[in-house]
């Protein structure tokens, strides 16, 4: 059943169905003994919302239910008010609120909900909460322009290294810009990998059209790791590329 529930988030977070689950924000960090809260958006009128927590590596665990018309929670094993709780501001808009929060709470939580029309159970993106008891550093980027070899094709294929600081617990949101608007197609971005100084890394690549990259145009690396002073970018054009020689 856990399995099966695994699979069903990976491939339904990006279902392309009527329904589409938006959860804010991306990433949220908050101190130890303090309160954290997601927001989720259904995308269409519903009668209830079920939040799951999901540890790297672990299994989707579920939190509690909320039906809408009758104001009441249900919740999974392990999981109690007044820690967790949820409210609504519509039958779209539910909210989850993790009280007095510990550093095991921390991972990604997701939303979910059943599309009626579509028939089919659809998932929100997630959103990674990071439990710390001190301020996070902001994490190290290094942007690498295409190779010459690619750019004598049609594409060119620019690489973010991210390092994460340890306390992050490897969860970051990492975005792409071109011109300061955001980009949403070509990118592939990687799991955290745990490394032996127990910081964390993350690679993302955006993949362009070698004209767009010729054009000089400016391409922004943004990852946060939930705070204004734990968010970082790193801009790349091809002008600010050394030139082989």
């Amino acid at each position: 059943m856990l399995l099966t529930l695994c699979a069903l988030i990976t491939a339904l977070t990006c279902v392309s169905g009527v329904t589409v689950v938006t959860q804010k924000p991306a990433v949220v960090t908050v101190r130890t003994g303090e309160t954290a809260t997601m927001d989720c958006n259904l995308g269409t009128v519903a009668d209830k919302v079920v939040w799951y927590k999901q540890i790297p590596g672990g299994v989707p665990h579920y939190v509690l239910k909320w039906f809408h018309d009758w104001s009441s929670v249900y919740y999974g094993s392990g999981f109690s008010s007044p820690k967790f709780t949820s409210t609504h501001q519509s039958k779209s808009d539910y909210r989850l609120i993790i009280n007095t929060v510990e550093e095991g709470d921390s991972a990604v939580y997701y939303c979910h909900t059943w599309d009626g029309s579509a028939n089919e159970e659809v998932f929100g993106q997630g959103t990674k909460l990071i439990v710390t008891s001190c301020s996070l550093p902001p994490p190290v980027l290094t942007v690498f322009p295409p190779s010459t070899a690619e750019l004598q094709s049609n594409k060119a294929t620019l690489v973010c290294l991210s390092v994460l600081p340890r306390e992050s617990k490897g969860f970051a949101d990492v975005t792409w810009l071109t011109g300061g608007s955001p980009v949403s197609s070509g990118i592939s971005t990687s799991t955290a990998v745990h490394r032996p100084d127990q910081t964390f890394q993350i690679s993302s690549s955006l993949t362009i059209h070698t004209s767009d990259w010729n054009m000089d145009q400016i391409y922004t690396c943004k990852v946060s790791l939930g705070s204004q002073t734990s968010t970082q970018v790193k801009d790349i054009n091809k002008s600010s590329c050394p030139t082989d020689s």
